[in-house]
């Protein structure tokens, strides 16, 4: 189907619909895919659980603040889940050869795009949320505590992740299979960035301002304020809320890209390394 054509189909949610059921059939139907988006969640959950209990013992600082490593652990992962979720579905259709057929059909690019944000979103959901739930009974921490800030503290990690997810999934697409690894390790290098584990303060100077310049960085700091003063800096989130409009539009702009350059170069029906 040509570019002109396309361009006169108009937008059809139900396009966008069958696009996130043939996932949710996929997802639905193979019992370790659902454990596996619960598995490493719950992991990490475990991990730092325990070692909030040890710290809580042997550190007042910590003993201060229960749950701020267990509620920081599990916003991370909204973030990561939120950005695999999008580069894994994206994948798993260049693993089954299945991005050409898609582009022939009346699917459009940005469909496709709203399908992936979909599709992060539940899989994030499944994931963050089963390893919540297992904190309550394993150390009667529940992280749903934090009431609405938590929706924001959320709302703000996933678009973050929605970017950065949409930009991974538009280089492999334009590079092929080869660039799949920067789908595990994009995430990681802005961890130590985030401030996940500790204030921003500790960074050394010149990566301060570097560390600001990230969305992530502004909700573990306002996450942190939340649980040692009970204050929640409105502030701090919407200046995040703001960066992140302007990442989410950069991600999709690039993604949109990289399927242009992709199609000139036939390399939606070539999918390999």
């Amino acid at each position: 189907m040509s570019d002109i054509t396309q361009r006169d189909i108009p937008l059809s949610p139900r396009r966008i619909g069958a696009m996130v059921l043939r996932h949710v059939y996929l997802l639905s139907a193979s019992w370790p895919r659902v454990l596996e988006l619960i598995y490493w969640p719950t992991v990490q959950m475990v991990l730092w659980g325990f070692i909030t209990v040890f710290l809580a013992q042997n550190s007042s600082y910590i003993a201060q603040a229960t749950g701020v490593l267990l509620s920081a652990v599990l916003l991370w992962d909204v973030l990561f889940r939120g950005q695999l979720g999008i580069a894994l579905v994206f994948m798993e259709e260049m693993y089954s050869r299945n991005l050409g057929h898609l582009f022939v059909s009346p699917l459009r690019p940005y469909e496709m795009v709203c399908s992936l944000l979909l599709m992060s979103l539940l899989r994030t959901l499944i994931g963050v949320g089963g390893a919540a739930l297992v904190a309550i009974p394993f150390f009667d921490y529940n992280v749903f505590d934090l009431g609405l800030p938590l929706i924001a503290f959320f709302l703000n990690l996933i678009l973050m992740s929605w970017a950065i997810g949409l930009l991974v999934a538009g280089v492999v697409m334009r590079y092929g299979l080869g660039a799949e690894s920067i789908a595990w390790v994009a995430i990681f290098a802005l961890q130590p960035l985030s401030g996940v584990y500790y204030p921003i303060s500790v960074l050394p100077e010149w990566l301060q301002p570097l560390a600001w310049a990230l969305p992530s960085s502004h909700v573990f700091e306002g996450l942190r304020e939340l649980l040692f003063h009970q204050t929640f800096n409105v502030g701090m989130l919407i200046t995040a809320a703001w960066m992140n409009m302007f990442y989410l539009a950069g991600g999709i702009a690039a993604f949109l890209a990289f399927f242009h350059a992709a199609r000139q170069r036939g390399l939606l029906l070539h999918v390999g390394e």
